[in-house]
């Protein structure tokens, strides 16, 4: 990849980056840390993999993405509104009363969502489905779903991989955000799930290890995947919870906590100063 399209990649990520924050600011609730860790695998996702119509959020044959770890809406929501499926604006109004844009993804409410997601392992298990749709219905498309490495301890999270690998599902992508933290610490700590390369290649995966912020080794991950037939791919994503943000970087206790207004005007200074 060319170093200026790394350049309007790592702009577009910022931008992400700050509708993050600026939607949990403004709600006074929501998940910034993992949010922010998976903002440039979804900036590239939408950017440049996904073949998707933001005029028609609804098309048959577009790629899909479930949002496993669905608490990380605002970064979702963000990537959805920069491309272009609702005004930027709508940010601000993330989790109020009336708002389309609640604290987990509604496929029923906001468009460019293809999936409810929130309870754990239920993401994963859903994009299994819609891989499996696309086999049978002789489509094209492919499915993205990211899943947190905390989430992975959900035991429906290996039902799922083992039905991927059963039914040769090498039109899906699952990406796991390897950050290490969950709400009450190092995943590893907590209840250690790793090593997760091993474990899915065991489970019939093709595993593709990369750094979650390299946008040449997203780009050369994403593309490897689909060379792959006849199994699905894992890209273990290693990532930073709060990734962008010096007092949020490697935190638990930014899973789930609000910056305030101080907070706030030293993350937004932060990210504009890299732009």
């Amino acid at each position: 990849m060319n170093e200026a399209k790394i350049t309007e990649l790592k702009k577009l990520a910022t931008e992400v980056r700050l509708g993050i924050l600026e939607g949990v600011h403004a709600a006074a609730s929501g998940h910034p840390g993992g949010s922010l860790s998976i903002a440039d695998i979804l900036t590239y996702l939408y950017f440049e993999e996904m073949n998707v119509d933001p005029k028609n959020p609804k098309w048959e044959d577009r790629d899909r993405f479930v949002l496993s770890k669905g608490h990380c809406a605002p970064a979702l929501y963000t990537v959805l509104a920069l491309k272009g499926y609702f005004p930027r604006e709508e940010i601000a109004n993330l989790r109020q009363i009336d708002s389309f844009l609640q604290g987990h993804p509604d496929m029923k409410g906001t468009p460019g969502v293809d999936m409810s997601t929130g309870s754990l392992g239920m993401g994963i298990s859903t994009a299994c489905g819609m891989a499996l749709a696309a086999k049978l219905n002789g489509k094209s498309y492919r499915t993205y779903t990211i899943v947190g490495d905390g989430e992975s301890q959900e035991g429906q999270v290996w039902e799922a991989a083992m039905f991927a690998a059963h039914y040769k599902l090498d039109n899906l992508c699952l990406i796991v955000d390897w950050n290490n933290l969950q709400i009450d610490g190092k995943i590893t700590e907590v209840m250690n799930p790793t090593p997760h390369d091993k474990k899915l290649e065991a489970f019939g995966f093709h595993v593709i290890s990369i750094d979650a912020h390299d946008f040449n080794q997203i780009e050369a991950a994403l593309n490897e995947a689909k060379t792959v037939k006849g199994k699905p791919t894992a890209i273990i994503a290693k990532s930073v919870k709060g990734k962008g943000v010096s007092f949020m970087e490697d935190q638990a206790s930014w899973h789930g906590s609000a910056p305030n207004d101080e907070q706030y005007a030293q993350a937004v200074a932060e990210l504009k100063a890299t732009i």
